[in-house]
């Protein structure tokens, strides 16, 4: 769906129902839609209006709501602004690609949980390389996204082992590498991510495996600089459990808060960071998403 000529509404639909998932490939869709109304020579008001509607789709995405804010600062300086945003994602997802390989030699088992589209292209970067390696990667519940993970890096020809949520902190100790996503950064350099991330990271720090986020710099949260606290997303409960028996309560976060003095570090376009190295690094190379 997200590969097909979409619009406008077809898109804010695929974004709110998780048909259009990862927090990169959110963020690209939701600028594809915003420069649709731009394009069509939408009025500042209209395209306030516009700008609301695609930020109350997900609660918990900066990169989003970023490369929004980018279009709706630059429109009168470029022909086509959604373009330049989109430009962005893609220049940065190559970059951090060719840096994140780097950190993969031969003979590794890399694990990784849920989709990330910037974990994706790190090791099909070093597949391309002629690394061997192989990975192991969770299925994700409750909507599956890792199977996404498992099914392309399995057409790239990368061996995958595919496992339940609950293996991950038992296989993760047989890794050499864990590489996850992320879909929020925030000025205390905390990384946001999918559900289940910090058991994972906390296996990873308890028996020596180097952790890393992978993600573009746009997913700084620059509300959080303001006190304002990373809402995190609270799913659907019929994606856990359509008819629950009474008195059975559903909690369905989509994502949770990772400490960063328990990862290693982050893997950005810009390089290879420390949390609080790459807010002074964001400060300095994005101004204007201070």
């Amino acid at each position: 769906m997200a590969d097909k000529k979409m619009t406008y509404s077809e898109i804010l639909h695929g974004i709110k129902s998780l048909k259009i998932q990862g927090a990169q490939n959110i963020a690209m869709k939701a600028i594809e839609a915003f420069g649709m109304k731009i394009r069509e020579g939408s009025s500042d008001k209209e395209l306030l209006k516009s700008q609301k509607e695609i930020f109350a789709l997900r609660s918990t995405e900066p990169a989003l709501r970023n490369g929004i804010r980018f279009c709706m600062m630059n429109k009168g300086k470029f022909k086509d602004v959604s373009k330049e945003a989109l430009k962005y994602f893609e220049e940065s997802k190559k970059k951090i690609a060719q840096i994140g390989a780097k950190k993969i030699k031969d003979g590794m088992i890399i694990f990784t949980h849920c989709h990330a589209s910037t974990v994706e292209a790190i090791l099909i970067q070093a597949k391309k390389k002629g690394k061997k390696f192989e990975v192991y990667n969770t299925e994700t519940r409750p909507k599956f996204q890792g199977r996404i993970t498992a099914e392309n890096l399995a057409k790239a020809g990368i061996k995958v082992t595919h496992m339940v949520d609950s293996a991950g902190r038992s296989m993760i100790r047989k890794c050499d590498l864990f590489l996850f996503g992320c879909d929020a950064i925030t000025s205390e350099g905390f990384v946001i991510n999918k559900i289940g991330t910090e058991s994972l990271v906390d296996a990873a720090l308890e028996a020596h495996i180097p952790a890393y986020s992978c993600t573009t710099a746009w997913k700084f949260d620059t509300d959080t600089i303001k006190g304002i606290p990373e809402e995190i997303e609270q799913r659907d409960p019929k994606e856990i459990w359509e008819n629950p028996p009474k008195n059975v309560k559903i909690y369905n976060p989509a994502f949770e808060i990772v400490n960063p003095d328990k990862f290693t570090g982050l893997i950005t376009e810009l390089g290879v960071f420390k949390s609080e190295t790459l807010i002074l690094e964001i400060q300095k190379n994005y101004p204007y998403l201070i």
